[in-house]
C-alpha cells in the first residue's frame, strides 16, 4: 500500500491568535510525504521507519491519527519519507504542510477519499493536541491544500469564505535566520488585541484581502516587536500591492504583479538565500497525487 501526500505553504493574510477567526493563501513551497504500508493483521501495532530528523512529535501525532482513522484495527509495517522545501518555524505554516501531507498519504494508501476541509481539521487537532498552534492553523493547513483566499473559524472548524487574489499576481519572501516562538507562548498578548484585529477580520471577509493584510501585519509587528514599517513602505514604493509578516514571522511576504517582483525582491537586506520569489499555489490535493 502506497500513498502520496503534498502540501503546500501558504502566507498570512489574518492572524487568527486575536479572535479565532484567521486568513492564508497558499504558496508553491511543498511538503512531501511518501508512506508504504504492510499491513499484517488487526492485533498489535504499526511500526513505520523513518528517518530520524522527520521523527518529531507532530509527525508521529501526524501519523498515529491518519492510521487510526484511515486503517483502523489494522497493525503492520511500513516506512515514511519527508522531504520539505518549507523553511521551519519561518512563518510559512511548515507545521501545517507537514500534518496535511502525513493525512494525505495515509488517506491515498488506504483509498480513502477526504474532502480538504475534513483533513484540514483533522490536521488543525493534531496541532492544538501536540502543543505546535494555539488555535490549530485550519486557516493554514486548508490554504496549504487548496488555491486561493480562505477565511476560516478556527474555533469552530468551519470555513466561512475563499476566493481568487487575482491573476498576475506572485510573491516576494523574504525570510531572515531566526525561528519563531510557538503561537501558544502569545496567544494571552494576541487575544487582548481581539477588538483592533477585528477590522482585519471584516476586510477578509468582504473579500479586501489587501486591506485585512495590512492591518493585520501592523498588529502582528506591534505585538512581536517587529520593524518592518519602513521596508513595507519600500516594497509598496516599488510595486507590491501588500505586504505584511507571514504568521508568527519573521517571514515578510510582498504581494506584487510578477513584472514587478523582481525589483520588490531587491528591496529585502541580507543575502540571497534568505529572498526568494514564488508563485501562489495553482492546484489542488487530486493534482498533488492526494487522491485517487
Amino acid at each position: 500500500m502506497h500513498g502520496l501526500g503534498e502540501a503546500t505553504a501558504a502566507i498570512t493574510i489574518v492572524n487568527a491568535l486575536p479572535t479565532g477567526i484567521g486568513s492564508a493563501v497558499g504558496i508553491d513551497l511543498r511538503t512531501r510525504v511518501e508512506v508504504e504500508l504492510h499491513p499484517a493483521g488487526s492485533h498489535g501495532k504499526w511500526d513505520v521507519r523513518m528517518a530520524e530528523l522527520a521523527r518529531t512529535p507532530l509527525v508521529i501525532a501526524s501519523l498515529t491519527e491518519a492510521l487510526r482513522r484511515f486503517a483502523p484495527g489494522s497493525s503492520g509495517r511500513g516506512e515514511l519519507k519527508l522531504h520539505s522545501e518549507i523553511p521551519a518555524a519561518r512563518g510559512l505554516k511548515s507545521s501545517s504542510a507537514v500534518s496535511t501531507a502525513v493525512f494525505l498519504a495515509v488517506a491515498r494508501a488506504t483509498e480513502t477519499e477526504v474532502e480538504p476541509i475534513d483533513l484540514a481539521r483533522l490536521s488543525a487537532s493534531v496541532a492544538r493536541s501536540a502543543g505546535v498552534s494555539a488555535t490549530g492553523a485550519l486557516d493554514d493547513a486548508l490554504a496549504g491544500l487548496t488555491t486561493g483566499v480562505v477565511v476560516t473559524d478556527n474555533r469552530q472548524g468551519e470555513l466561512l469564505r475563499s476566493y481568487s487574489t487575482g491573476p498576475h499576481l506572485g510573491v516576494a519572501l523574504y525570510v531572515p535566520d531566526l525561528a519563531h516562538p510557538p503561537s501558544p507562548e502569545w496567544t494571552a498578548a494576541f487575544e487582548a488585541e481581539a477588538p483592533t484585529s477585528r477590522v482585519a477580520v471584516e476586510a477578509a471577509l468582504s473579500g479586501d484581502w489587501v486591506k485585512a493584510m495590512h492591518e493585520n501585519t501592523r498588529l502582528v509587528e506591534r505585538v512581536m516587536g517587529y520593524d518592518y514599517a519602513l521596508l513595507r513602505a519600500e516594497v509598496s514604493r516599488r510595486g507590491a500591492v501588500a505586504s505584511g509578516v507571514s504568521g508568527m514571522g519573521p517571514a515578510l511576504a510582498a504581494i506584487a504583479p510578477e513584472d514587478r517582483l523582481r525589483e520588490v525582491l531587491a528591496a529585502f537586506p541580507g543575502v540571497s538565500d534568505r529572498r526568494r520569489t514564488v508563485a501562489f499555489s495553482t492546484n489542488s490535493p487530486r493534482d498533488r497525487g492526494g487522491f485517487s
